[in-house]
This record gives C-alpha cells, structure tokens and sequence, in this order.
C-alpha cells in the first residue's frame, strides 16, 4: 500500500511544473497562494480569530515591505513565515495562556471512567502535558518546532523564517523534541 500526502504527486505523475512566485507587488496573488498555509500555522498557534488578524497584517506588511524581498535567498513562503512570527511573537503571552489553559482544561476534564473511554482520558493528559511543555519551552525552541511541525517547513525554511543559522534550528529544534518528549514520558509513558 503507497500512502501519499498533498506534497506528492500521484503515483505515475508527471512532477508538477514549478511555479514562479507571485509577484509581492501582487498582493492578491500572493494571499492567493500562501493564505493558506499561513492560517493554518498562526491558527494552530493563536486560534482562529487571531490567525485571521495576523494573516491579513503579514500580507499586509509583506506589501508594505515587497522592496525587501529577496527571490535569490529563498523561497517566498518562508519570507511570509518571517513576518508572520514576529507578529505572533507580539501575541506570545495569549500563546503562553492559552497553551496553559488548554493544559488545565484537559487536567480538570477528566470524568469517571465509565462515562470516557480510558483512551480518551490518556489522550486528554497526553494533550495536557504536552500543551505545558510547549508552554514551558523558550521561544526560539517553540517557534522552531511550530514551523516544524505545523507549517511543515524544512530547516532551511525555518532558518530563512526565523533569520537563523541552520545549526541553530537543528539543535532548537532537537531540544524542542526531547523535552516534549521527556514530558510525554513523564507521567505516564510516550506510545
């Protein structure tokens, strides 16, 4: 059995043609293609409603600033990731509670276990203690494994996003899981 993701293409496919970047004088045209993406990052980190204020400010300020895009230093996207951090960073203490209030509440919703399944219950502690991990972790660690894990962006990607060396995404990034999964494994075991 082949299990493919939305990044590859069909089995017997040509590769798809690779597409020029939107102009970023075009603001249409770059919403168009990355809003996306965006969403769902700033979404996962900040709730819907905040996403959506973000979002339109990175393109926004993406127009605003289009004479400092640079198309020989990478990709366009991880540009947009750039901008989008930073303003998230400008809601990181709504990131901290949230993360802290999703850890209470799913420590506090624990029910008899007849009325939940005890799968559901583990998983509801799993996403506790994982939401006070992330909670807990430094920014710079947070941010990495978001884009990481999130956005799916490559190392590179990150390090472009974030203005960083690769090495320093590699080892954020590598402290950012062990101490997750240290977390995971704390009180209950990882799977």
């Amino acid at each position: 059995m082949t299990v493919t993701t939305q990044h590859d293409p069909p089995a017997g496919a040509d590769p798809p043609a690779a597409e020029p970047p939107p102009d970023p004088a075009d603001l249409g045209a770059m919403f168009d293609a990355y809003a996306r993406d965006l969403l769902r990052y700033a979404g996962q980190r900040v709730g819907e409603q905040v996403a959506e204020d973000v979002v339109a400010q990175t393109f926004l300020i993406a127009y605003e600033q289009r004479h400092r895009y640079d198309g020989t230093r990478g990709a366009m996207l991880p540009w947009l990731y750039g901008i989008c951090g930073n303003l998230l960073r400008r809601h990181h203490r709504t990131e901290v509670r949230a993360l802290r209030a999703v850890a209470a509440t799913h420590a506090a919703d624990e029910v008899a276990p007849d009325a939940r399944s005890a799968e559901r219950v583990d998983a509801q502690r799993a996403v506790a203690r994982v939401a006070t991990a992330l909670a807990k972790l430094p920014r710079r660690q947070r941010e990495v494994l978001l884009l990481f894990a999130v956005a799916e962006l490559e190392y590179a990607e990150i390090a472009l996003a974030l203005g960083i060396p690769l090495g320093s995404v590699q080892s954020a990034l590598h402290r950012a899981r062990t101490k997750i999964k240290s977390a995971l494994s704390a009180t209950g075991g990882s799977r």
